[in-house]
């Protein structure tokens, strides 16, 4: 698992057909693999997540097998065997596993008491609640010090979501984990790509799972760079481009054979699903994302991917 530094001229590395501007606007103006007009994308990604949102985290478990909530979550161990699920028939699967290495998102993060954190496409709060935690740990430390005065300022968790059935999702968790009346968390109904925060207010900025749904990337970053401080650190988790050519086909094979045939019987769904495996391969390839970082302000930008580039994360500060 290699971590890349992404420098101005990396575009030479990349091929013309993944660096020409047709592979963004294809992006922009596409839901899946199908090309609609950029005012329907909007309604037809919304109307996806509205259907998933009942079974979100299910369906996540049974996509990943369980490795989203480690890639957002913190690993003390530096290598473990990845299960991936590959449906054989209705009553089988088959398990593959190969070995990587993870990176907890929120600790890239460092959070820190006192902090304003902006977590968009967030609804179901699965990454607020783990920089709270993380907050609220830290806090709990720094209690024991009695010269410690640094605890005045309250952290504020902003959690922004287009769809309010997926925010619907995350108060409900909030209240089954005690935090329904935690003044930290703020939820918020909004568009990732006409944020309503005030420039230079945030510490950070989380969007995970979420960026490839989009219709403009480029505004998507541009408002993440203008809500945060300068010093303020972009993180971008997002299912991505496989760079192993074996292990390559059998995610080809998982995502488009598997993960359709698993939201029928799972959430009753094939066609949501469907889309969400189309969207992850109109995804700009890490290299090529990591310049469109770059090229909305960000500097010290990389890029780490996990399990032979399934999964990435991109970061960049604001200086």
């Amino acid at each position: 698992m290699a971590l890349r530094l992404v420098t101005k001229n990396l575009s030479s590395r990349i091929s013309p057909k993944l660096c020409s501007a047709s592979l963004l606007h294809s992006h922009a103006t596409s839901f899946g693999f199908k090309e609609v007009r950029e005012e329907e994308k909007s309604q037809m990604v919304g109307k996806v997540f509205s259907n998933v949102a009942s079974n979100y985290d299910l369906m996540n478990d049974f996509m990943s097998g369980g490795l989203h909530r480690l890639w957002k979550d913190r690993l003390d161990f530096v290598c473990i065997f990845v299960r991936i699920i590959s449906f054989l028939s209705s009553r089988c699967f088959l398990y593959f596993t190969c070995s990587a290495q993870f990176i907890r998102l929120v600790s890239k993060l460092s959070p820190f008491p006192g902090m304003k954190h902006l977590d968009v496409a967030g609804g179901t709060g699965d990454v607020a609640f783990r920089i709270l935690e993380s907050v609220s740990s830290i806090k709990r430390r720094a209690l024991q010090d009695p010269l410690n005065d640094d605890l005045q300022e309250e952290t504020r968790i902003y959690v922004c979501d287009i769809n309010p059935n997926m925010l619907d999702v995350g108060k409900n968790r909030a209240l089954e984990k005690g935090l329904g009346e935690d003044k930290s968390l703020v939820w918020v109904q909004g568009d990732a790509e006409a944020l309503s925060f005030e420039d230079n207010s945030m510490d950070g900025y989380t969007i995970a799972f979420g960026i490839r749904n989009v219709t403009h990337i480029e505004k998507v970053l541009s408002e993440a760079y203008r809500v945060l401080k300068r010093g303020g650190r972009f993180l971008c988790l997002e299912l991505s481009h496989v760079d192993i050519p074996v292990f390559k086909e059998l995610y080809d094979f998982y995502s488009f054979s598997v993960i359709p045939r698993l939201g029928e019987i799972v959430a009753g769904d094939r066609e949501s699903y469907q889309y969400l495996v189309e969207s992850i391969r109109r995804f700009p390839p890490q290299e090529k994302f990591a310049s469109m970082i770059a090229d909305a302000g960000f500097q010290k930008v990389e890029y780490e991917n996990l399990v032979g580039g399934v999964v990435a994360i991109h970061s960049g500060l604001k200086i």
